[in-house]
This record gives C-alpha cells, structure tokens and sequence, in this order.
C-alpha cells in the first residue's frame, strides 16, 4: 500500500514539475523602460519583463541596489541601450549578479545600440568635451525607425533563448512590425509641419528624433554634454535665441524643468517636456503612445509659436 502511495505522489510531482516548466516564462531584465515595453509587445504570455529604470530617472546615474543584483541573477536575457549609457552601473551588476547566461558574448546579453547605425561619433576622445560617448550617442529609442531594427534582432534572440515558442515569437514579431511600420507612417506625415524647425535642447538627448523628423538643434542648456547648466552660459544662449527662429526648448522628463522655464520666460519660447521613454508622463503608456505624446508636443508648440522654416 505504501509502495502504491509513493508511485501516485511521484507521479503527482512529476506532472507538477512538467507543468511549471511548461509555463516558465522567459525572464527579461531591461535597463531601461523602452527595451521592457519591445520585450513585451514580442514576448507577450511567454515573457516576463522588469525594467531597472523608469521614465523619471535618468538612466546614466543609477545605483546599483541589491534588488537589481538579484533579479540579474535569475535573468535569462538582459536588454540594455549600451554604447557606455550604462557605464556607470551595469558593470557593477554583472559582476555582482553571477549570471554566466548574460554576460557579454552570451545569448542572453543584448545590447540595442549594437544593431544600429550611431549618430554623433566623437572625431577624438577628450573628457574636457563633458560626458560624451565613444560609440556615438546612445539614445536610439527616440527614433522609431531605429526601434524597428532593433525589434527585429530581438525577434530572432528571443527565438534562439526559448526554441519551443519560436512561432509563437515569430508570429507576434510579424503583426508588430506591421502596426509599427504604419504608425511611423502616420507619425511622419503628421510631424511634417516641423521639418526645418530649429530647437535648443537640455542635453543631446534628440539628435535621432532629430535625425528622423528634420529638425535642427541650435542649442543645449548645457554648456557640455553632462555639465549641469550655468548662468553665462545661459546669458548666451539669449542672444542665440534671439538671432533666429525657436521652435521650442526641450528637455526630458527626468531633467530639471528650471533653465528650460527660465530661457522660455526671457524668449517666449515654449518649454516643452518630452517623456522621451515610456512612462516619461501619464500619457506614454506603451511604445506607440510614447511617439503619439512626443509629436502632440511639438505639434502644439508649432501652434503656440509659429515660425517661419529655418532654413538648412
């Protein structure tokens, strides 16, 4: 009776394992929120995504706590922008996670920036020019056509991690890249307005969404990529602003609104937030209404303060 007994229960516990394994989702640590939202909108029931970071931080200085250290450690992909955004604190986790599955060189280390085409490469290396990066500059996800790209590779990585729902992947990669491809279309006819437009802007944080939709950047608030704005340089930007049309001067949602608002109360110039990843404001919900919020934005400061077209 008892040899009976203990046959039922290791059967029990046996069809128990095979059903969680059957039901394991991927575990995807992103460093940033875009990276969770593309896991998300490719992985669907099959994933399980946790972002490091949120739209209100900037995700250069992050510390790292002990709860990122753990939940690297039971991560089976880490999606990160790279190109040194992360420097700071990245490295640190790895080292303290312990995860051979992604470290560099493995299948579960992606890095986006590594699959893409980077704008503002430094002609030489000198850290008196502030915080500028190596391989260019690493903010790729305010241009959806970038994203495209980049979603995908991560199709095909996602499909190489866990084989036995690669049609599954394949299928939602499929009706994502179609709705994308038609809401960039959309974006682009709407943002036509402006195109040629000049803009100051906090920190090179735009030059893709720049890339993408013709506008020109005059302009940052900083002095150097990094350095926090100073009042001369402030004063300065003044007379710059004076001497052509101004679109609007954007910032971050993460970055201090205050040399924004000042410039924009001495100019007349719009300040305008941008949320700049998803859950930058209430509005960004996702990856489609993250590039809806960013062109309402500016199409409403195109109203507020309509210029002329700068010229090239």
């Amino acid at each position: 009776m008892k040899t009976k007994t203990l046959v039922i229960v290791f059967f029990m516990l046996a069809g128990l394992f095979m059903t969680t394994a059957a039901n394991a989702k991927l575990r995807v640590f992103a460093c940033e929120p875009e990276w969770a939202a593309l896991a998300t909108e490719l992985g669907g029931k099959h994933i399980k995504a946790f972002s490091a970071t949120h739209g209100k931080q900037d995700p250069h200085y992050i510390q790292a706590r002990p709860s990122l250290i753990a939940k690297l450690r039971n991560a089976d992909l880490l999606i990160c922008t790279g190109a040194d955004l992360e420097i700071g604190w990245l490295p640190v986790l790895l080292r303290k996670a312990g995860n051979a599955r992604i470290q560099p060189g493995q299948p579960g280390y992606f890095m986006a920036t590594a699959f893409v085409p980077l704008l503002d490469k430094p002609q030489q290396l000198d850290r008196s020019a502030g915080d500028i990066h190596a391989a260019g500059n690493p903010h790729i996800q305010t241009d959806p056509r970038r994203l495209a790209t980049v979603a995908k590779v991560l199709n095909q990585r996602l499909q190489q991690l866990d084989p036995k729902n690669a049609a599954d992947y394949q299928q939602s990669y499929t009706e994502f890249a179609e709705k994308w491809q038609q809401a960039i279309d959309k974006w682009t006819a709407r943002a036509q307005p402006l195109k040629g437009k000049n803009i100051i802007t906090h920190h090179k944080s735009w030059v893709y969404l720049e890339d993408w939709l013709g506008l020109h950047e005059i302009a940052t608030l900083e002095p150097k990529p990094g350095i926090p704005p100073t009042a001369s340089h402030l004063g300065q930007l003044l007379s710059v602003a004076k001497q052509q049309p101004v679109l609007a001067i954007i910032y971050a949602a993460y970055q201090n609104p205050k040399s924004a608002r000042w410039l924009s109360e001495k100019t007349g110039i719009p300040a305008v937030e941008l949320p700049f990843t998803v859950g930058g404001n209430k509005q960004a919900t996702d990856l489609f209404s993250l590039y809806d919020t960013t062109i309402d934005a500016l199409l409403k400061a195109q109203v507020i303060n309509p210029q002329k077209d700068a010229q090239p």
